[in-house]
């Protein structure tokens, strides 16, 4: 599977945006998604997964409740929309897939074998 991450951009404090990452050569039902990010000078962290089938989802404490991961079957992508946005929150954002023979959500980067292009987010005061 191909994944194409885009919809980064510059935004404001507070403010909100939406991700979206676009598979192709597979649909993304078959894979476990998630979002990762990678600020300048860090390592790159777990933000967010979903399910196969997207009926469940799991969030690093540090955007629980601002961030909401989704899936579009229809469309095959994988969607974060970003809600009160921090200045903590800049960073490039990565979208990702595990196997298509795994079915358990993951929290590090080894977990997924399918990375797609990075999309920067930054956040302004």
């Amino acid at each position: 599977v191909q994944l194409q991450a885009s919809g980064g951009g510059l935004v404001q404090a507070g403010g909100s945006l939406r991700l979206s990452c676009a598979a192709s050569g597979s649909t993304l039902s078959n894979y476990v998604t998630g979002w990762f990010r990678q600020a300048p000078g860090k390592e790159r962290e777990f933000v967010a997964t979903i399910t196969k089938s997207g009926s469940s989802t799991v969030y690093a404490d540090s955007v629980k409740g601002r961030f909401t991961i989704s899936k579009d079957n229809a469309k095959n992508t994988v969607n974060l929309q970003m809600n009160s946005l921090k200045l903590e929150d800049t960073a490039v954002y990565f979208c990702a897939a595990r196997g298509s023979r795994i079915s358990v959500m993951g929290r590090t980067t080894s977990m997924y074998a399918y990375w797609g292009q990075g999309t920067l987010v930054t956040v302004s005061s």
